[in-house]
């Protein structure tokens, strides 16, 4: 997660120094709420990349920005921009159900169910004496094993990779799919209920404590 001003110093340094300000939000965008990371750091950079949840899951990217930008992409502009599979209509129509399906009260449901499973994971790694740092916002997350912040590469590199992966072997012996690696993001969904997250909390107690004991 980006230390607080950080965003906003990037914008104000590009409007001093005349660079578009570009914003990856292929993860957080419409996970962290309707508006991505931007409309929650309250940030409007120039440019947005946007991934497959804007296909509801079904493989699509899109991209969007200040007006004068996009005059640019064809047939506005001399930027040509085609595709095999662009305009899919299955993909399309997922993407059209799954915006419409969107609501602030499905947002703090997952907020909720990330907000109790962030919890019950730093909890389990107190529980068996081992350093945890869960980095979350809304329904996302990532549980790095160190005992210091991480707000950028070079920290989340001091990250124990080993010890991950003997969690993520321990969690999918039972019976619980993590990421396999320790640099990819934890996500819920709409189909994901506290049932499901409680089991994964049990779970994680579980994982954690059998590799704490073969360190």
């Amino acid at each position: 997660l980006p230390a607080d001003g950080f965003l906003q110093a990037l914008r104000a340094l590009c409007d001093r120094e005349g660079i578009l300000l570009v914003f990856d939000e292929v993860i957080s965008g419409f996970r962290l709420g309707p508006g991505g990371a931007q409309g929650t750091w309250k940030v409007t950079p120039d440019l947005t990349c946007l991934g497959n949840i804007v296909g509801g899951g079904l493989p699509v990217g899109a991209y969007g920005g200040r007006a004068d930008l996009m005059e640019y992409v064809s047939p506005a502009g001399p930027v040509f921009q085609a595709g095999t599979l662009s305009g899919n209509p299955l993909v399309m129509t997922a993407g059209l159900w799954t915006l419409s399906s969107l609501s602030l009260p499905l947002y703090k449901r997952l907020a909720k169910l990330g907000s109790i499973l962030a919890s019950g994971l730093a909890e389990a790694a107190r529980d068996a004496g081992l350093a945890l740092q869960v980095n979350a916002m809304g329904s996302v997350l990532t549980p790095f094993f160190t005992d210091a912040p991480v707000r950028d590469y070079r920290s989340a590199l001091q990250a124990n990779n080993l010890l991950y992966a003997g969690f993520f072997r321990a969690l999918l012996a039972r019976g619980v799919y993590a990421p396999p690696s320790q640099y990819e993001a934890w996500f819920l969904s709409g189909a994901h209920t506290e049932a499901d997250v409680r089991k994964t909390v049990r779970a994680a107690g579980e994982a954690m404590r059998e590799v704490a004991a073969a360190q």
